[in-house]
């Protein structure tokens, strides 16, 4: 398989993945939930909102046991996740859907999956530059669902214990806690991301449970540079073989 016009064939870890030239490219983001989810007794994941497909490519490679139905509502990316999960020799362990998320509940069952996880748009359409490309636009910005709605799609398919893990901008994260309590999903783990030590989160992972008690661990922090700028030995575990190349 190769590249469309306008796309790059790109590495990272032990994937391959065609990516826009110009349009969305997936971020250090995608790497740092990957990482954070444990999933090792669950079977049935579905992603909220897929992009190129990585995180669902990625974590399929790691729980050989589990299947996932990665759900992107934007035709491109949808058609070119689709190409990766096949450039993966995935077929059969991820699943594309190309759907709105407010529209899930047509196609599933409530109390339908083991996992939820999802690398959300964390920006209200009012705040910040919207991108003059459409799929970075989406992706940043909630232009197509609302953080009230992507919490409300997580609880309604999750099981009763099922696990749902994000992440998300500390900006946003008491609106954040106060969305996932309404809707019986308990946080249990949550780790903050710096730049550096001795600098304010950038990004915060967290994990939530589906009808449990409330009780919440705070994981050390997670540093991605050293004081020089080099890459911390933990984000060079999290790289895998080394950064993004181009093939």
């Amino acid at each position: 398989m190769k590249p469309n016009p306008g796309e790059t064939l790109d590495s990272i870890k032990d994937i391959k993945l065609f990516q826009a030239k110009d349009g969305y490219r997936f971020s250090i983001d995608a790497l740092l939930l990957e990482y954070f989810i444990s999933a090792k007794r669950l079977e049935k994941g579905i992603e909220l909102g897929a992009g190129s497909g990585i995180i669902s490519i990625l974590l399929a490679k790691r729980l050989k046991h589990s299947g996932i139905i990665a759900v992107e509502i934007q035709k491109n990316l949808a058609e070119r996740a689709r190409r990766n999960v096949s450039l993966n020799d995935l077929e059969g362990r991820v699943e594309i859907l190309e759907k709105d998320m407010k529209d899930l509940k047509k196609i599933f069952a409530a109390n339908s999956f083991d996992f939820v996880f999802t690398n959300p748009p964390f920006r209200k359409t009012e705040t910040g530059r919207l991108s003059a490309y459409e799929e970075r636009a989406v992706a940043r910005h909630e232009i197509v669902i609302t953080l009230p709605e992507l919490v409300k799609t997580a609880a309604r398919l999750l099981k009763h214990s099922g696990k749902f893990f994000m992440i998300y901008h500390p900006f946003r994260l008491a609106e954040l806690i106060s969305l996932l309590q309404k809707s019986r999903l308990e946080p249990k783990k949550i780790r903050f991301v710096h730049s550096k030590a001795g600098g304010e989160a950038r990004m915060v992972l967290l994990e939530a449970v589906k009808g449990s008690g409330a009780w919440l661990k705070v994981s050390p922090p997670l540093y991605i540079y050293e004081a020089d700028s080099g890459y911390t030995p933990e984000l060079k575990e999290i790289l895998g073989q080394g950064r993004l190349k181009r093939v």
